[in-house]
């Protein structure tokens, strides 16, 4: 059956099922321009709609402990990812960090192709988060702190940090983790696509709000980097789709009504629509029908914030409109992600009631009975 959103399309032929399972890095890369709306439909048309998670096992409180050798966890993720599988999700959006390839590049190389094999065999696909602009802006290899009790996401950190943000020259010195992470894995049917900066000017005021950068220039360095990835991938010519996501509709237009400068080339530069929402349904339906003129696929890679964005209200919702959905959070875990963003100003005691992301506890067993049973109902 054809997604709600496409109409009758003819052209090429499925993009991500025709290619081998890896490129080969001797191979020169074949440079490539942004897709055409009839090259992103024949590519989305050939998939089930992905129905997903933001995938970090329980034991890793950031992408760091998730990918470096001595905290990688590849029994927990396979335990994980087959809980995964029994909720029929099919589709698992997995962040990355450059420190982890600047200390152990082969490594972390070999362990994503562990971690696809593992999401392979369970039914899933794997979208790649190259870089990210939440949370702490000081991130450092080797042993993390502790999780603060209580508290929200306390120990994710950003991919690239703030100094090198906020350096140019540092930024371009970037450009050999993207290169060789996307041209090892740019044929590979195992991976959804590549996400290439999650909420780049994200000024995380409630958390570090104190030692980021301000919002002037964070806005301006996250473009730069922007501009430069996009670049940076297409001369690398993956078979899988570019993406980066709006995620603050609120902070679209100015008071000039000008409408702000990353959302604007985030409307016009990747292969997919993509946004995040933690809103309520009706508000979500606002977005797809908003971003519905651009013509093209869509992916929802964050939503879910309890009690207002809620799987059984907004996932089908999204589903029903043939848009890719990614709720946050999987396993309860060192992440901390039941608790609410708020927790930042006054962390949390117990266990909140409700919880605001993750699906599972950490035995496995469902936190809300009628979410493992929406997903395991096929929709």
């Amino acid at each position: 059956m054809p997604h709600p959103l496409t109409s009758l399309r003819a052209g090429l032929p499925a993009l991500l099922l025709m290619t081998a399972c890896t490129a080969d890095p001797a191979q020169e890369a074949a440079p490539r321009e942004r897709w055409t709306p009839e090259q992103a439909w024949d590519w989305y048309d050939g998939l089930p709609v992905p129905v997903g998670v933001n995938y970090v096992p329980a034991t890793a409180s950031n992408q760091l402990e998730m990918w470096q050798a001595e905290t990688w966890d590849p029994d927990t993720i396979d335990a994980e990812l087959a809980l995964a599988e029994d909720l029929h999700i099919n589709a698992l959006r997995v962040f990355l960090h450059d420190l982890a390839w600047q200390q152990d590049p082969e490594g972390l190389l070999d362990r994503m192709d562990a971690f696809l094999a593992l999401a392979d065999a369970h039914g899933q696909r794997t979208l790649f988060v190259l870089f990210d602009g939440v949370w702490d802006p000081e991130p450092h290899a080797g042993v993390q702190e502790e999780p603060i009790p209580g508290v929200h996401n306390s120990r994710w950190v950003q991919s690239p940090g703030r100094e090198i943000l906020d350096d140019e020259a540092r930024q371009d010195a970037l450009l050999p983790y993207l290169e060789a992470v996307i041209l090892r894995f740019r044929e590979d049917p195992r991976v959804l696509g590549w996400d290439l900066f999650n909420e780049a000017d994200n000024f995380n005021i409630g958390s570090y709000g104190a030692v980021e950068l301000s919002p002037e220039d964070k806005t301006r360095r996250a473009l730069q980097l922007l501009e430069k990835s996009f670049a940076w991938a297409r001369a690398v010519g993956p078979t899988q789709p570019l993406i980066a996501g709006v995620y603050s509709p609120m902070r679209s237009w100015d008071e000039n009504g000008e409408l702000d400068p990353i959302v604007a080339f985030l409307l016009h530069e990747p292969d997919l629509s993509s946004f995040h929402t933690y809103e309520a349904p009706d508000v979500v339906a606002d977005h797809i029908e908003e971003l519905a003129v651009q013509d093209r696929p869509m992916l929802c890679t964050e939503y879910m914030g309890r009690p207002v964005s809620t799987l059984e209200g907004v996932l089908p919702v999204l589903h029903d409109a043939g848009v890719g959905a990614f709720s946050w959070g999987f396993v309860s875990g060192r992440t901390q992600t039941i608790w609410p963003w708020t927790t930042w100003l006054a962390p949390g005691e117990g266990e909140p009631d409700p919880w605001f992301h993750d699906l599972l506890r950490p035995d496995g067993s469902p936190y809300d009975a009628a979410e493992a049973e929406l997903l395991r109902g096929g929709l």
